[in-house]
Protein backbone atom coordinates (compact mmCIF):
# COMPACT_ATOMS: atom_id res chain seq x y z
CA UNK A 1 0.00 0.00 0.00
CA UNK A 2 1.45 3.23 -1.07
CA UNK A 3 1.79 6.11 1.68
CA UNK A 4 -0.54 8.65 1.56
CA UNK A 5 2.45 11.20 3.29
CA UNK A 6 5.90 10.29 1.48
CA UNK A 7 4.22 7.58 -1.75
CA UNK A 8 6.77 5.48 -0.46
CA UNK A 9 5.26 1.88 -2.06
CA UNK A 10 6.05 -0.12 1.06
CA UNK A 11 3.72 -0.35 4.18
CA UNK A 12 3.53 -2.95 7.26
CA UNK A 13 0.38 -3.84 8.45
CA UNK A 14 0.11 -3.31 12.51
CA UNK A 15 -3.24 -3.80 13.29
CA UNK A 16 -5.98 -5.54 11.65
CA UNK A 17 -9.36 -5.82 12.71
CA UNK A 18 -13.05 -6.18 11.94
CA UNK A 19 -15.51 -2.71 11.31
CA UNK A 20 -19.00 -1.95 10.25
CA UNK A 21 -20.22 -5.16 11.58
CA UNK A 22 -18.12 -7.59 9.63
CA UNK A 23 -18.68 -5.59 6.08
CA UNK A 24 -14.99 -3.85 6.10
CA UNK A 25 -11.71 -4.56 7.50
CA UNK A 26 -10.04 -2.22 8.90
CA UNK A 27 -6.04 -1.88 8.71
CA UNK A 28 -3.53 0.52 10.77
CA UNK A 29 -0.52 0.58 8.33
CA UNK A 30 3.21 2.32 9.29
CA UNK A 31 5.28 3.10 6.37
CA UNK A 32 8.21 1.95 6.25
CA UNK A 33 9.79 5.12 3.65
CA UNK A 34 9.18 8.28 6.48
CA UNK A 35 7.13 6.26 9.44
CA UNK A 36 3.67 7.63 9.86
CA UNK A 37 0.73 6.02 10.02
CA UNK A 38 -2.52 5.49 8.51
CA UNK A 39 -5.54 3.53 8.38
CA UNK A 40 -7.09 1.40 5.34
CA UNK A 41 -10.33 0.07 4.91
CA UNK A 42 -10.62 -3.18 2.70
CA UNK A 43 -14.62 -3.92 1.72
CA UNK A 44 -15.89 -6.48 0.06
CA UNK A 45 -16.90 -5.36 -3.80
CA UNK A 46 -19.33 -8.02 -5.73
CA UNK A 47 -19.02 -6.37 -8.76
CA UNK A 48 -18.33 -3.02 -10.52
CA UNK A 49 -21.47 -0.71 -10.57
CA UNK A 50 -22.20 1.72 -13.42
CA UNK A 51 -24.50 4.92 -12.36
CA UNK A 52 -27.13 5.12 -15.42
CA UNK A 53 -27.92 9.24 -14.99
CA UNK A 54 -31.32 10.31 -15.87
CA UNK A 55 -29.84 11.77 -19.44
CA UNK A 56 -28.25 8.01 -19.92
CA UNK A 57 -25.01 9.05 -19.69
CA UNK A 58 -22.79 6.18 -17.62
CA UNK A 59 -20.50 6.92 -14.70
CA UNK A 60 -18.72 4.19 -12.24
CA UNK A 61 -19.99 4.00 -9.03
CA UNK A 62 -18.49 6.47 -6.49
CA UNK A 63 -19.27 5.89 -2.74
CA UNK A 64 -18.04 8.51 -1.86
CA UNK A 65 -20.64 10.60 -3.43
CA UNK A 66 -23.09 8.41 -1.30
CA UNK A 67 -21.62 8.90 1.77
CA UNK A 68 -21.50 12.84 1.07
CA UNK A 69 -24.72 12.97 0.23
CA UNK A 70 -26.14 10.94 3.06
CA UNK A 71 -23.82 12.64 5.68
CA UNK A 72 -24.72 15.88 4.69
CA UNK A 73 -28.58 15.14 5.34
CA UNK A 74 -27.62 13.78 9.20
CA UNK A 75 -25.58 16.95 9.25
CA UNK A 76 -25.99 18.07 13.04
CA UNK A 77 -28.00 15.50 14.00
CA UNK A 78 -27.49 12.91 16.36
CA UNK A 79 -27.06 9.50 14.76
CA UNK A 80 -23.86 7.37 15.18
CA UNK A 81 -21.59 7.25 12.41
CA UNK A 82 -21.74 3.56 12.98
CA UNK A 83 -25.40 3.95 11.72
CA UNK A 84 -24.86 5.94 9.02
CA UNK A 85 -21.77 3.80 7.62
CA UNK A 86 -23.75 0.28 7.98
CA UNK A 87 -26.51 2.65 6.20
CA UNK A 88 -24.19 3.06 3.09
CA UNK A 89 -23.31 -0.36 3.33
CA UNK A 90 -26.08 -1.81 3.23
CA UNK A 91 -27.58 0.52 0.23
CA UNK A 92 -23.88 -0.53 -1.77
CA UNK A 93 -24.96 -3.83 -1.15
CA UNK A 94 -28.05 -3.83 -1.50
CA UNK A 95 -26.97 -2.10 -5.49
CA UNK A 96 -24.51 -4.78 -5.94
CA UNK A 97 -26.49 -7.78 -6.25
CA UNK A 98 -29.04 -6.22 -8.33
CA UNK A 99 -26.75 -6.23 -11.08
CA UNK A 100 -23.91 -4.00 -13.08
CA UNK A 101 -26.32 -0.71 -14.54
CA UNK A 102 -28.37 0.97 -11.92
CA UNK A 103 -30.03 4.28 -12.31
CA UNK A 104 -29.98 7.19 -10.02
CA UNK A 105 -33.95 6.93 -9.39
CA UNK A 106 -32.66 3.10 -7.56
CA UNK A 107 -29.88 4.98 -5.58
CA UNK A 108 -31.80 8.03 -4.31
CA UNK A 109 -35.21 5.70 -3.46
CA UNK A 110 -32.67 3.27 -1.59
CA UNK A 111 -31.60 6.20 0.53
CA UNK A 112 -35.52 7.58 0.71
CA UNK A 113 -36.10 3.96 2.06
CA UNK A 114 -32.75 3.72 4.39
CA UNK A 115 -33.36 7.74 6.10
CA UNK A 116 -36.78 7.24 6.73
CA UNK A 117 -35.86 4.79 9.46
CA UNK A 118 -33.12 5.98 10.30
CA UNK A 119 -33.80 9.75 11.41
CA UNK A 120 -37.02 12.01 9.93
CA UNK A 121 -35.15 14.79 9.43
CA UNK A 122 -32.53 13.58 7.89
CA UNK A 123 -35.41 11.77 5.38
CA UNK A 124 -36.66 14.88 4.82
CA UNK A 125 -33.58 16.85 3.83
CA UNK A 126 -32.39 14.55 1.49
CA UNK A 127 -36.00 14.13 -0.24
CA UNK A 128 -36.15 17.87 -0.20
CA UNK A 129 -33.04 17.95 -2.61
CA UNK A 130 -33.94 14.67 -4.38
CA UNK A 131 -37.75 15.40 -5.32
CA UNK A 132 -36.54 18.97 -5.84
CA UNK A 133 -38.96 20.49 -3.42
CA UNK A 134 -39.98 24.01 -4.83
CA UNK A 135 -43.10 24.90 -2.71
CA UNK A 136 -43.41 25.19 1.10
CA UNK A 137 -46.23 22.70 0.92
CA UNK A 138 -44.08 20.01 -0.56
CA UNK A 139 -42.30 20.01 2.96
CA UNK A 140 -45.22 19.82 4.75
CA UNK A 141 -46.75 16.72 2.75
CA UNK A 142 -43.31 14.68 3.51
CA UNK A 143 -43.68 15.87 7.47
CA UNK A 144 -46.83 14.51 7.97
CA UNK A 145 -46.18 11.34 5.98
CA UNK A 146 -43.98 10.64 8.16
CA UNK A 147 -44.83 12.21 11.60
CA UNK A 148 -46.49 8.70 12.74
CA UNK A 149 -43.61 6.64 10.86
CA UNK A 150 -41.25 5.16 13.74
CA UNK A 151 -38.11 5.16 13.73
CA UNK A 152 -36.21 1.60 13.70
CA UNK A 153 -33.65 0.91 15.95
CA UNK A 154 -31.66 -1.42 13.70
CA UNK A 155 -31.77 0.99 10.15
CA UNK A 156 -30.27 -2.29 8.61
CA UNK A 157 -33.45 -2.96 6.58
CA UNK A 158 -33.87 -1.77 3.54
CA UNK A 159 -36.26 -1.78 0.35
Amino acid sequence: MRCPFCAHDDSQVKDSRSSEDGAAIRRRRQCEGCGARFTTFERVQLRDLTVVKKDGKRQPFDRRKLERSIELACRKRDIAPERIDRLISGIQRQLETQGDDVSVERIGEAVMAGLEGLDHVAYIRFASVYKDFSEPQDFTEIAESVEAAPIDPKPDRLL
